[in-house]
């Protein structure tokens, strides 16, 4: 008996722990694959819920800075670990270099109240020729050039994307290393030059960034245009899947928005206001974009470009207003869009402009809907709706073209100007209120 009573504590102990390792068994949390989860398309890995996240700003934030170098480290850092986001926190952070947006990568800010603003840029003659693809220049004045820095090259005959935009890499005496090769011979007897400017945010050869909530301040006074090929506020180069949003350009000198061999690319939201380029320009065969809500007011050019190849696009819930050309232009293979709900007013020429290409090159199978095209024009006799060129197949259908201001102040007073080559054109339940509402140029069959 006095054996099983010294037993008694250890068979309480081993039953105790019998009974945790049960209850344990019974309670086994299972950790086996959902039927739902997947891998994601390009890794081994499923869907995460949380992505990396770092904060920058000028105070209270992870990196602290307050120029382009401090925004690119949180850039740079959340790319090294295959994408996620960035917040960029209050202040006027000066850009001596783009912005370089990268692939998977979220940049947002606080609206008005995160300010990218381009450094004052400088400029110098080249001090001797630069040729297509070398990598470093020379300038008679190399004050205000430094490591880091963007940079533009070329000459009176290297515009285009032939012009050569990169960052400075390295220094020797008036000799500067750059990332990008020469794009052409850039000669000192065709006005050679060099100059620190850049898109004020630039991604290029990525897919998938995103950047909202951000104002560019151009500071085009104190800098040289830049063309829309190489360079805009905010500039695309094979830039695929990008989407920008609720962003504010606004003083460049060169275009405010410009996204060249893009596709589906996303632009909502966004003002571009007061620039001495485009306000909106996407281009060189950027297929399937979608701007929507977006204001592209003031700008000395066109409001809303469509260069070469623009196809399969939706335009809707626009404003283009008082630009100092076209409303709308239209053009080079540009086909097959949906322009729709868009207030095209008070721009210096035509509201909406065809540019005249040849049959192989018009911009065909476009449908505008439900536009209110007004008040446009600096001169008399400036129509509403312009088309050039052998362009066919385009659809008006629902829009409302007026000049609403008083009687001697009229200057859209042709409704849509159907020139001499132009195809098939159908107009259905528009509201034209003009001087002349059609004046079409083409052949009367007889």
């Amino acid at each position: 008996m006095k054996r099983f009573a010294r037993l008694v504590p250890f068979l309480t102990v081993f039953f105790f722990l019998a009974s945790i390792v049960v209850t344990a068994l019974e309670t086994q949390q299972d950790f086996s694959p959902k039927p739902e989860e997947q891998q994601v398309p390009k890794a081994m890995h499923s869907q995460m819920r949380e992505q990396p996240f770092i904060t920058v700003g000028q105070a209270n934030a992870v990196i602290v800075g307050n120029d382009n170098r401090a925004l690119q480290a949180a850039v740079d850092y959340i790319a090294a670990l295959g994408g996620g986001a960035v917040e960029i926190g209050e202040g006027i952070y000066t850009m001596r270099d783009s912005l370089h947006l990268r692939s998977f990568v979220t940049v947002s800010g606080q609206g008005e109240k995160t300010v990218l603003r381009k450094a004052d840029g400088v400029s110098s003659p080249l001090a001797i020729d630069g040729d297509f693809g070398e990598e470093q220049f020379t300038v008679i004045d190399p004050q205000g050039f430094e490591v880091g820095y963007g940079v533009a090259i070329w000459d009176s005959n290297a515009g285009g994307f032939h012009t050569t935009v990169g960052r400075i890499t390295g220094r020797s005496g008036n000799t500067f290393s750059i990332t990008a090769p020469l794009m052409a011979d850039c000669m000192v007897h065709n006005k050679a030059s060099a100059q620190t400017i850049f898109p004020v945010v630039s991604g290029y050869h990525i897919e998938g960034a995103r950047i909202k909530d951000i104002t560019i301040d151009g500071n085009k006074e104190n800098n040289v245009r830049l063309n829309g090929c190489r360079g805009a506020g905010i500039f695309l180069y094979r830039g695929f899947g990008t989407v920008m949003q609720n962003c504010s350009i606004k003083n460049y000198n060169g275009d405010g928005i410009s996204f060249q061999q893009s596709n589906d690319v996303t632009v909502i939201g966004c003002v571009s206001e007061n620039n001495t380029g485009l306000g909106l320009h996407p281009g060189s065969g950027s297929q399937r974009p979608t701007i929507r809500n977006c204001v592209a007011r003031g700008n000395e050019e066109d409001g809303l470009f469509l260069c070469w190849r623009v196809r399969h696009g939706v335009f809707e819930n626009n404003v283009l207003e008082g630009n100092g050309r076209f409303g709308l232009s239209i053009g080079h293979k540009d086909s097959d869009n949906v322009l729709r709900n868009n207030k095209i007013t008070a721009n210096k020429s035509n509201g909406v402009f065809f540019r005249n290409e040849s049959l192989g090159m018009a911009g065909h199978r476009n449908l505008l809907e439900n536009n209110l095209i007004e008040n446009n024009g600096s001169e008399k006799n400036t129509a509403g709706i312009r088309i050039r060129g052998e362009t066919n197949g385009l659809i008006f259908k629902n829009n409302t073209i007026r000049d609403t201001r008083p009687q001697n102040e009229r200057t859209q007073t042709i409704g849509i100007l159907i020139e001499e080559q132009v195809g098939e054109v159908i107009l259905e339940e528009n509201s034209i209120d003009a001087e002349l509402k059609i004046d079409d140029r083409r052949k009367k069959d007889s």
